[in-house]
């Protein structure tokens, strides 16, 4: 299987499934019930994840370990709070990382694409920084939505709102990114 479609599998699969249990719970706490079955969902996408290509992607490692804490805590505390939060929390801590790579010079995102792309170490900074920055954008975006709109609000967003933002600013960065290869071919 394609690591595209692992990645898929990863990143999008249990959010659908959040989403489809959501809208079709027939329970007094839909978004609960929700975040059982994308817990499970993510956890079972990362042993599938592992089983394809032996290895964990440490994104997705990272985000699972995160939504099974603010999960873990919303189904046992019954409180949609810690769910809401999640995003802003992993935001907040890839930003920081990054910033961390950035600071250091050492730039984390490289590691990430796995060496797929070929840059200078000032490209990547600039490419670092600017993740930073989107990361931060997306954790206050978060809690602007979770605190000011309804729960039906926030979970349209966090499916139709968070991925075309993440895919226009990833497509966004493409010009750059071509650009800073070609200087470096040459």
């Amino acid at each position: 299987m394609k690591k595209s479609t692992t990645k898929f599998l990863c990143d999008y699969f249990p959010l659908i499934i959040f989403f489809i249990c959501y809208k079709f719970a027939r329970t007094p706490e839909p978004l609960i019930t929700a975040t059982i079955f994308m817990i499970i969902t993510t956890l079972i996408a990362l042993i599938f994840s592992y089983f394809l290509t032996k290895q964990i992607p440490m994104v997705a490692l990272v985000s699972a370990i995160i939504l099974t804490i603010f999960g873990g805590l919303t189904v046992f505390m019954k409180d949609e709070i810690f769910i809401k939060m999640k995003p802003t929390i992993i935001n907040l801590l890839f930003a920081t990382i990054l910033f961390y790579g950035y600071f250091a010079r050492k730039p984390l995102i490289s590691y990430l694409l796995e060496g797929q792309i070929k840059m200078n170490l000032q490209s990547w900074l600039i490419l670092s920084r600017r993740w930073a920055w989107f990361f931060i954008f997306l954790a206050v975006l978060n809690e602007v939505i979770w605190r000011n709109f309804s729960t039906d609000f926030w979970v349209q967003f966090k499916v139709f709102g968070m991925m075309p933002i993440s895919l226009i600013f990833t497509i966004a960065q493409v010009p750059f990114m071509v650009r800073e290869m070609k200087k470096l071919e040459k």
